[in-house]
């Protein structure tokens, strides 16, 4: 199996790194950014677009890229690398990717041609308070009112919720869970806006007898199109907490070799090289596992499947790599002044964003008793 990169994938990681680089040069670009709405900066999100990043996953006849999971890896490592706030996963590959499996041929043009060029931001309203991660919709409602349709019940939390120009909302209906476009400026529609601890954007959605247009044909069970979306999401969300584990190991390497303490530098003393090389062990582990279930994305496999292991090998080396950076700084590390908290806070929340480590071990254990048990010194097993 090939993990390398092509000279297009390489060159459009040169790109983005390149771009994003130049937009958050330091972690105070960023923490400037981020204190005010909408959280991102709105320059950077358009000069994505003009990269054709924000059409990447689309077809062309819907005004994308063509490109395909790989890619959305690229990116999603890069904008992890420098925790870059922009909204290119939960917009692009998550409620984009469902307007694009979902949707009809007219509102693919209206919805992601516009998502591609840079002039609107999606979000997708799926999750609901004391609601755990289920590709089901639960209490939000949707009824037919002479023809067309009406959604009433709240979504908590939505990322990027109060900035999204359309929203793509899960709600009940008699065939199951449906999909809707909601649109920004809608009536009944309230959205609440909220910081969350990683500087991101979430917001408290509220709809009551809001209009809404059916995405699709027919109101057929779209809970299997919503798991697939999360998991392909769950993937890049992946990759993008790899670009934030190689930084923070990279920025404790450094440290170690530059901070000296009785007299030499502390990546002298044995116990503290070690730890850092355990850090390493880690995220290659969790590299190899995210690029992997790209790749099974890429090839049409069992992209859910591939999507858990991605995040249970990532959810552990996330919270080993973040605790062990923070750590090895000793105070410093704590500081809001400093980068290596708000490294363990992005990480902490892509962890809990679709499904944290424990759900994924659980929904691994699940599977164990369907593989055939095997006698390891080569005997039959009888079942005695």
């Amino acid at each position: 199996m090939d993990f390398t990169y092509d000279s297009e994938q390489n060159d459009l990681r040169e790109a983005v790194a390149g771009l994003l680089g130049r937009a958050y040069s330091d972690s105070e670009q960023r923490r400037r950014v981020t204190a005010t709405d909408p959280g991102f900066d709105e320059k950077t999100w358009a000069r994505l677009a003009e990269m054709g990043v924000l059409g990447l996953p689309f077809p062309e006849e819907d005004g994308g890229m063509g490109a395909g999971p790989i890619e959305v890896a690229v990116v999603a490592e890069e904008i992890g690398r420098v925790l870059a706030p922009e909204p290119f996963v939960e917009a692009v590959v998550l409620a984009g990717g469902l307007v694009a499996a979902v949707g009809t041929a007219a509102q693919r043009a209206a919805v992601l041609g516009p998502l591609a060029e840079g002039s609107s931001v999606l979000a997708l309203a799926h999750a609901e308070p004391a609601t755990r991660w289920s590709p089901s919709a639960a209490a939000v409602t949707a009824t037919q009112d002479g023809g067309a349709w009406r959604l009433t019940g709240v979504k908590e939390p939505v990322p990027n919720g109060a900035r999204a120009d359309v929203l793509v909302v899960s709600a009940v209906t008699d065939g199951g869970t449906a999909l809707f476009l909601v649109r920004g400026d809608a009536e009944g529609l309230a959205r609440t806006g909220y910081r969350t601890h990683d500087g991101g954007r979430a917001a408290n959605v509220t709809l009551d007898g809001t209009p809404a247009e059916l995405l699709g044909e027919g109101t057929a069970d779209r809970s299997a199109d919503v798991e697939r979306a999360q998991a392909l999401a769950r993937i890049a969300y992946s990759a993008e907490a790899i670009g934030a584990m190689d930084t923070a190991l990279k920025t404790t390497a450094e440290y170690l070799k530059t901070r000296k303490q009785f007299g030499v530098t502390l990546n002298r003393f044995q116990a503290l090289t070690f730890r850092a090389a355990d850090m390493y062990v880690s995220l290659e582990l969790a590299r190899s596992t995210a690029l992997w279930a790209s790749m099974v994305a890429d090839a049409g496999g069992d992209v859910v499947a591939a999507a858990v292991r991605a995040r249970l090998q990532t959810s552990r080396a996330g919270r080993h790599i973040g605790k062990e950076a923070i750590q090895l700084h000793g105070g410093i590390g704590v500081t809001a002044e400093y980068s290596v908290g708000h490294y363990t806070s992005r990480l902490t929340a892509i962890d809990h964003l679709l499904g944290d480590g424990d759900w994924a071990a659980d929904r691994l254990a699940a599977t164990v008793d369907s593989y055939p048990t095997v006698d390891p010194l080569g005997a039959p097993y009888t079942g005695a």
